[in-house]
């Protein structure tokens, strides 16, 4: 058996990522804005594409394309696609390992762009590219579907430890750290380390160079490739101060010191 702890997409999946959540989410953002049921979706930025194999597997009439241009995180994805879907399902998913600048796919019905990863494109040129880009691969009616954080945290140079429990092997620790901030340009550089209760660490298991993108800056830059109905949600709060991880429709939002959000545009 392979050992989990060396292997740097499995921890990554199960401490940052809930395609299962996220698909509930993105199919109530997409009945309440198109009033009808989505079929085909593409993740941008898909790594090991897990939200497209969670996409698959929830419906026989569900189709899925995913987009990366890390070979090694699709070559991960492509063995999950063989290890966790049936050969109908397998039929239904599409990996490319493209610049998602560039890549070509039959319209869709969604694109996401999720866990900040379009914050990789870190000047307006770059960031509106993208966005008309996107318009031209949705079907008429189509949603676009980001997420964005902020606050005074997402300027702070910090360190986050949690306790994460793995189900197949041995839990341990998830740390994400902002190594590095410049509030003049937006760019930051943040690390994803993992450690082992006996010792054993990964240390930048991850790295990303981000630009931090604002609320405001992500919906002009929406308006001026051509989208519509752009709406932001936002999370909300349990009677104990907690967040409750159900994302609503707001036009306005909390000052929170770290604040999590969706938005969804259609094409």
């Amino acid at each position: 058996m392979p050992d989990r702890r060396r292997d740097r997409f499995h921890l990554y999946q199960l401490a940052v990522q809930h395609p299962a959540a996220e698909i509930d989410l993105i199919e109530r953002l997409f009945r309440e804005q198109s009033g009808r049921t989505a079929h085909i979706l593409r993740e941008d930025f898909c790594g090991t594409a897990a939200v497209a194999i969670e996409w698959v597997r929830r419906r026989p009439e569900h189709h899925a394309w995913g987009v990366d241009y890390d070979p090694e995180a699709l070559i991960w994805g492509r063995r999950q696609v063989r290890r966790l879907l049936t050969s109908e399902q397998q039929e239904r998913i599409q990996l490319l390992t493209a610049d998602v600048l560039h890549a070509e796919t039959p319209p869709v019905d969604m694109v996401l762009a999720l866990n900040f990863s379009y914050w990789l494109l870190d000047t307006r040129a770059a960031l509106l590219t993208y966005f008309q880009r996107v318009r031209t691969q949705l079907v008429p009616g189509g949603l676009f579907v980001l997420d964005a954080h902020g606050g005074p945290d997402a300027q702070r140079l910090t360190r986050e430890r949690r306790r994460i429990h793995d189900p197949t092997g041995e839990d341990f620790d998830y740390c994400w750290e902002r190594a590095a901030f410049d509030p003049i340009s937006g760019r930051q550089v943040c690390h994803i380390h993992f450690q082992f209760d006996d010792g054993v660490r990964l240390e930048r298991a991850f790295s990303y160079h981000w630009r931090l993108w604002t609320l405001p800056e992500i919906r002009e830059l929406l308006e001026a490739a051509g989208f519509t109905a752009i709406q932001v949600y936002w999370q909300g709060w349990t009677a104990q101060n907690q967040a409750d991880g159900y994302f609503v429709p707001v036009a306005h939002g909390e000052p929170d010191e770290a604040w999590i959000a969706y938005i969804s545009a259609s094409g």
